[in-house]
C-alpha cells in the first residue's frame, strides 16, 4: 500500500511539478510549446506584473479574513447544535452543483437587471454597479470557500467541551474575554487549516474574477490562462505557476510547524 501511495503522489504531484518547473526555465515557441535552450527570461518577465501579484494577493486575503470570520460563529453553532448532521449537509450541498452554475447565479443576483437592482429600482435608486469590480470577487469567494473553512472550523469546535466555556463564564469572564482568550486558542489549528483551504486556491482562482471581476480585478490565475492561451508563452505561464506553488508550499510548511508546536 505505501508503494501504491508513493507511485500515485509521484504520478500526481511530483511530475507535473516537476514539468511545469522545468518549462519555466526553456525559451517560447511561436505558435506554444518550448525550446529546449536554457534561459531565465520567464523569471526576468514577472515583475511587470508585481501589480498584478499583489492584487490578487490583497483580494485573496481579505477574501480569506471574511471567510473565517463568518466560518467562526457558523461552525461553531454547527458543533454545538443538536442538527449538526444536518446542518453539516446543508454545508456541503452546493458542492453538488457546478462551481459555474453558482458563479453564473451570482451574476443574476448582482447584475444590473438582477434581483438586488431591480428591489432597487422599487426604491427609487438607480441600479448600482455590484459586478465587475473588487467587491464582486470578493463575495463570490466568500461565497465559494466559505465550506471549505466551516468544515475544519467544525472538527476543531467539537472537541471543545461546553464546560469549559461555562466555567470561563462563570467565573466572571466576559464573553468576548471567553472568545479571544479560550475559544480562539482552541481552536488555533482549525483556524490555520482553515486559512490554508480558502487562501490558496482563492490565490489562484480564475473563473471568479474571469467572470464577475472584470478587467480592473484581474488575479494571477487570469493572466497564467492568457500566457497559455492568447500569448502561447508557455514559461512565463510555468513561471507563474511555480509563484503560486511557492505560496502554497509555504503555507503548508507553517501550518505544520504550527501544529508541531501546539
Amino acid at each position: 500500500m505505501r508503494y501504491v501511495y508513493l507511485l500515485w503522489l509521484i504520478l500526481l504531484f511530483v511530475l507535473p511539478i516537476s514539468i511545469i518547473f522545468v518549462y519555466s526555465f526553456l525559451e517560447p515557441q511561436i505558435y506554444g510549446g518550448v525550446q529546449w535552450n536554457f534561459t531565465l527570461d520567464a523569471y526576468r518577465y514577472l515583475p511587470k506584473y508585481l501589480n498584478l501579484i499583489w492584487r490578487s494577493v490583497w483580494i485573496a486575503g481579505i477574501a480569506t479574513l471574511i471567510t473565517l470570520v463568518v466560518a467562526l460563529p457558523v461552525s461553531f453553532y454547527i458543533a454545538k447544535s443538536r442538527l449538526k448532521n444536518f446542518l453539516l449537509l446543508l454545508t456541503v450541498v452546493p458542492f453538488w452543483t457546478n462551481s459555474l452554475i453558482r458563479i453564473y447565479a451570482w451574476k443574476i443576483v448582482l447584475g444590473n437587471n438582477g434581483i438586488i437592482n431591480q428591489f432597487l429600482n422599487l426604491l427609487g435608486f438607480g441600479p448600482v454597479q455590484f459586478l465587475y469590480n473588487p467587491f464582486a470577487v470578493i463575495l463570490v469567494i466568500v461565497y465559494t470557500y466559505l465550506p471549505f473553512a466551516i468544515l475544519p472550523l467544525y472538527a476543531a469546535m467539537e472537541k471543545i467541551e461546553n464546560s469549559i466555556l461555562e466555567a470561563s463564564l462563570d467565573l466572571g469572564a466576559s464573553k468576548m474575554y471567553t472568545f479571544t482568550k479560550v475559544l480562539l486558542p482552541n481552536v488555533r489549528m482549525g483556524l490555520l487549516t482553515a486559512f490554508v483551504f480558502v487562501f490558496v486556491p482563492a490565490l489562484g482562482s480564475y473563473a471568479i474574477p474571469d467572470l464577475v471581476g472584470g478587467v480592473s480585478s484581474r488575479m494571477i490565475g487570469n493572466e497564467i490562462v492568457r500566457q497559455l492561451m492568447t500569448i502561447r508563452n508557455w514559461p512565463v505561464a510555468s513561471a507563474m505557476s511555480n509563484l503560486l506553488t511557492l505560496i502554497a508550499l509555504l503555507s503548508i510548511i507553517i501550518v505544520m510547524k504550527r501544529r508541531e508546536k501546539s
